[in-house]
């Protein structure tokens, strides 16, 4: 698990993908112990096994009673059998051909326990029935999509006896495939599927912007074909509204194409069917850049993709050539880290130099002259944003030597410091986005390139009060920390920007009429936050959150009745394999980027602590009430 993979982390091998000969595969024989009589208890979830260890299942064994038929097939379900096929000879003929297993996953506390529902069962008739209980965890759906999920599971499975074999048989089962959380740890991997945005692009270059789409996929069948048949397919139902896919409808693998597989120079070719022959080259380019993305999610080692059709090679796209193709934040290495110090003014660090010294950043919100509560740097480390010590105003301006702090762009009417503005963000397009606590009028607020009349973002859906914003790099996404009735969740939104109106387009023109109310840009139409869902179902406080990889949060908060913990979650709400970091007290903010190779930052009780890699937190010398990166 754990979708943030990129070029100077841990490398996959191809070895992890093949079964070794040796101990290298385990077979699940739970028959061996199988009880001859009485109820199932429950289905034991499979140890977590290494990742280079594949897992067989059984098939049934002859004259096998019910209750051995119902845990040999459950524990086929965790096997990494291609196809599902040994499990299908627990099913009989017309159930083995409907099921569906790629239809969804049911993820349960542990695994499945069952029980005998008690009229009509008995062994010695033709029929049994067990009902599979537990307490679910997640679901992931036929588009690979993961959502946490609550509640209680309950199905029957329905045995019957083969009239002529004498056989018993499972003849009705639930959709899709049902698991403990132990066995879906072993058997999926979360990796990013990469489209682009339909309507934001990257502010300077113009370039589009990548978006990850984090989906799971079974570690050891294949994965690399599966990530390429998923991106082709398109992106996730929420996503979909807000990205677009380089590839014609209806493209896919030719008919026969089972499995693809680089080559010693890590160059993968991918063939396609007649839907894609007839592109044009940056088409073609982007539709690369689009597998290239994805696949480094899965495994670094991908130098290269080709793409085929037609009988010809269309392109040929390597990494070096694509960062010019698309912007992805993972790609964008920040200049600086900055952090308020006790005089209350912008300071910075150089990133990544191992140089701890903080200096004044140059401009008027280095200067001292306005103390500063909170602070956001745009992207390209031109421009930031800063909310006055007691939170009524907000400032925009350059972060060169000699400008100027201005009028505030935006002034809080609450009537306590903690009803007034969160911490601004800047999105990759230069738009900036701040919350108003004011119970009386609460708003989330966009400001389209810092400026001009603030633009009342619309929230349906959204239930409580804002208490931090954070827009990923994709400007798609955005990151809200919500209180309601004393709880803080971290909830992920999708940004919806409407169509530009006509007065936008005068703007744009140089026209001197009218502001419309986005201030110009590509923000001038309608905004809205959509489909908002919790990346943290299982924390009841957080405190602070930060974007920490395309797809990927690095969040500072406790369960109920727990510790406060510092750790990763992923956007959709499950948890990366290296999800805990090393523990942390009274944190007032945690600075993360979502280049992964940048180093984390937090502020606390004790000042400016740093995380290098592979140990614990380092206090330093500054002294410093919050610290971020661009963003």
């Amino acid at each position: 698990m754990g979708g943030e993979r990129r070029t100077g982390t841990t490398r996959r091998t191809p070895e992890r993908t093949v079964a070794y000969a040796a101990c290298g595969v385990v077979l699940l024989a739970g028959c061996a112990s199988m009880p001859d009589s009485g109820d199932l208890s429950g289905v034991e979830s499979t140890p977590r096994q290494d990742t280079q260890v594949r897992v067989f299942a059984m098939p049934p064994r002859d004259d096998a009673p019910p209750q051995e038929i119902v845990q040999g097939f459950l524990e086929a379900l965790t096997s990494d059998d291609p196809g599902y096929a040994t499990a299908r000879q627990y099913l009989a003929a017309k159930a083995a051909q409907k099921w569906q297993p790629e239809r969804s996953t049911t993820v349960l506390a542990d695994g499945p326990a069952t029980e005998t529902v008690p009229a009509g069962s008995r062994e010695d008739g033709d029929d049994y029935s067990y009902i599979l209980t537990g307490t679910k965890v997640a679901t992931v759906d036929a588009q690979q999509s993961y959502a946490p999920a609550s509640g209680t599971y309950g199905q029957t499975v329905h045995l019957t006896r083969d009239k002529k074999t004498r056989q018993w048989r499972i003849d009705a089962l639930p959709a899709g495939v049902v698991m403990g959380k132990s066995d879906f740890q072993r058997n999926y991997m979360s990796v990013n599927k990469y489209y682009f945005a339909s309507n934001t692009t990257a502010d300077g270059s113009g370039q589009p912007m990548a978006v990850a789409d984090p989906v799971y996929v079974r570690e050891r069948v294949d994965p690399m074909t599966q990530m390429v048949r998923s991106v082709l397919t398109g992106p996730t139902s929420w996503l979909r509204h807000v990205v677009r896919s380089s590839f014609p409808t209806g493209t896919a693998l030719p008919k026969g194409v089972t499995s693809l597989a680089p080559d010693d120079q890590n160059k993968l070719t991918v063939p396609l069917n007649d839907k894609a022959a007839h592109i044009g080259q940056s088409k073609c380019d982007e539709m690369a850049a689009q597998l290239l993305f994805s696949l480094q999610s899965l495994t670094p080692t991908i130098d290269e993709i080709a793409l085929r059709a037609g009988g010809a090679q269309l392109c040929s796209l390597t990494e070096d050539r694509a960062v010019a193709v698309a912007a992805r934040g993972s790609q964008s290495n920040p200049g600086y880290l900055y952090f308020i110090d006790g005089q209350h003014r912008l300071v910075r660090m150089t990133s990544g130099s191992g140089n701890t010294r903080a200096e004044p950043v140059p401009g008027a919100l280095g200067d001292g002259a306005k103390a500063l509560r909170s602070v956001a740097v745009a992207r390209d480390e031109h421009s930031a944003a800063g909310v006055a010590l007691d939170g009524k105003a907000l400032y925009v301006t350059s972060t060169v030597a000699g400008s100027s702090i201005g009028d505030p762009v935006l002034q809080s009417k609450g009537k306590t410091e903690t009803d007034r503005l969160t911490t601004p963000s800047w999105d990759a397009q230069g738009d900036l986005w701040v919350a108003d606590r004011d119970p009386d009028n609460p708003r989330l607020l966009l400001l389209a390139k810092g400026g001009g009349q603030p633009l009342e973002v619309l929230t349906p859906g959204l239930d409580g009060r804002i208490n931090a914003v954070r827009v990923a790099a994709d400007g798609v996404r955005i990151a809200l920390v919500v209180d309601k009735g004393g709880k803080q969740s971290l909830l992920i939104g999708r940004i919806e920007r409407g169509e530009r109106g006509e007065q936008a387009e005068k703007v744009e023109q140089g026209d001197q009429g009218e502001r419309s109310a986005g201030g110009g840009g590509q923000s001038s139409g309608p905004v809205s936050v959509q489909e908002l869902r919790s990346a943290t179902p299982e924390l009841e406080q957080v405190r602070t959150m930060s974007w920490a990889g395309d797809s990927r949060l690095v969040v500072v908060g406790r369960e109920a009745g727990g510790v406060e913990q510092v750790q990763y979650v992923q956007c959709d709400g499950s948890i990366p394999e290296a999800g805990t970091l090393p523990g942390l007290t009274e944190v007032t903010s945690i600075a993360a980027s979502e280049d992964s190779d940048t180093p984390l930052f937090a502020t606390s009780k004790d000042g400016l602590l740093w995380l290098p890699g592979g140990s614990g937190w380092r206090t330093l010398k500054e002294t410093a009430s919050v610290a971020f990166y661009p963003g």
